[in-house]
């Protein structure tokens, strides 16, 4: 597709487990703060995972009115909260926009098990016609897009892509793509409130959680004593436009979004696979679209979960991808301090490389050590690194075999 419609970034919106604003969730990366503890939710004790990067101190009412909070669920409630954030800083009044040209693209991997866990309950108890008749529209994942259209009047293009731990990612890209093909305005992310008995078991059962009970020492991507990811919980939702439109407002310009490619392994529905193939095709794929050279990324925000499979493949990838380039390019994990926030991840992931192309810093991975067996690229140990950035890429590959990549590039006119 030739003189594709360029696609910037307006707005920034995020609630996370080291903060419920931009500002906080970016501050506390630079400052390697670790927003994981004890579960507070419920009782752990029977449980292998005790740690979990939840959201603090959110006060739905202080985003929305009491009413509408109370039909919604965390996850529901994070994206309308982070949306309005995101629309705010991009300065988009809904009375000077035609409401039908402004999209939505916000994903949850899994909606709301809170809902479905206690309506379950209730149902066993105390008979199917005591289930809360809201159960279903609490619960669907296409509620959180649903609500933020709703509570901010965005009539356009809606879709809710669900993608397991690559939906964040993929509801950009998608938005991205709408754009270039004749929307507007896409408000997009990804959003996920999972903590909860089903949810941690369900996950500890895979052996997929770390079973670390020190804070600082569970989430360590590419560590060599990582064993396995720390669920996270938040939104992170970005305002996306054509840059004609922009321009046309006036809006400040944060970034710009040039490439994303996507891919399956088609090999595990949990394991990614071995050669780190399907990863490297979707970087290869956003580098195809961008229409530049692996040597031309500064930086990549790496999907870096903190299990032994995921660091060890996606590192292979990044060889595969960027070639020698590979060992040159900085690399981090956002989730080495708010844990892995699944569906909302690239959601987070990206508005952390729109800051670091900002303020030309690149945060450390917290907590990592000594890197493990055939982790050997430049992951950020110790300390965050400023460096000017032109070009940062953002990875996130998803259960089901599903691979994402975002290119994102400084602002130039």
């Amino acid at each position: 597709m030739e003189n594709k419609t360029r696609v910037v970034v307006t707005g920034l919106g995020a609630i996370t487990p080291v903060g419920n604003d931009v500002a906080s969730f970016w501050q506390g990366l630079k400052d390697k703060k670790v927003g994981i503890a004890p579960i507070t939710y419920f009782d752990t004790t029977d449980y292998k995972a005790k740690l979990a990067g939840e959201v603090k101190d959110f006060d739905p009412k202080k985003y929305m009115d009491p009413k509408a909070a109370r039909r919604m669920e965390p996850f529901s409630q994070y994206a309308v909260a982070a949306a309005g954030e995101a629309i705010a800083q991009a300065g988009l009044d809904m009375e000077k926009e035609d409401p039908f040209r402004v999209g939505t693209s916000i994903g949850s991997g899994i909606g709301s098990l809170q809902a479905m866990e206690r309506e379950h309950k209730k149902m066993l108890e105390k008979g199917p016609n005591r289930v809360n008749p809201l159960l279903v529209p609490m619960m669907i994942s296409n509620m959180a897009v649903g609500n933020v259209a709703m509570h901010y009047g965005l009539k356009g293009k809606s879709i809710n892509v669900v993608t397991a731990c690559a939906t964040g990612t993929n509801s950009i890209g998608e938005a991205f793509r709408s754009i270039q093909y004749g929307e507007e305005v896409m408000v997009a992310g990804g959003t996920e409130s999972c903590i909860t008995p089903l949810g941690v078991a369900g996950f500890s059962g895979l052996t997929a959680l770390s079973t670390s009970e020190d804070p600082e020492r569970a989430s360590i991507p590419f560590d060599l004593e990582r064993n396995g990811f720390v669920m996270g919980e938040g939104a992170g939702i970005v305002v996306l436009e054509s840059l004609e439109h922009a321009q046309k407002r006036g809006a400040k310009i944060l970034a710009e979004v040039v490439g994303y490619g996507g891919s399956n392994d088609a090999f595990h529905i949990t394991s990614p696979a071995e050669d780190g193939s399907g990863a490297a095709y979707a970087m290869e794929m956003a580098l195809k679209d961008a229409g530049i050279a692996p040597e031309k990324i500064d930086y990549i925000n790496a999907h870096g979960t903190s299990t032994h499979h995921n660091d060890l493949f996606e590192t292979m990838a990044v060889k595969k991808a960027l070639g020698d380039h590979a060992y040159k390019v900085k690399i981090n994990s956002t989730k080495s301090m708010i844990g892995h926030l699944l569906g909302a991840a690239g959601g987070v992931e990206f508005i952390a490389c729109v800051k670091s192309i900002e303020d030309g810093f690149v945060h450390a991975t917290a907590g990592l050590k000594e890197a493990g067996e055939g982790c050997d690229l430049d992951y950020t140990m110790g300390e965050g690194v400023p460096m000017d950035i032109h070009y940062a890429l953002t990875n996130s590959l998803g259960f089901g075999g599903v691979n994402a990549s975002l290119v994102i590039k400084k602002f130039e006119d």
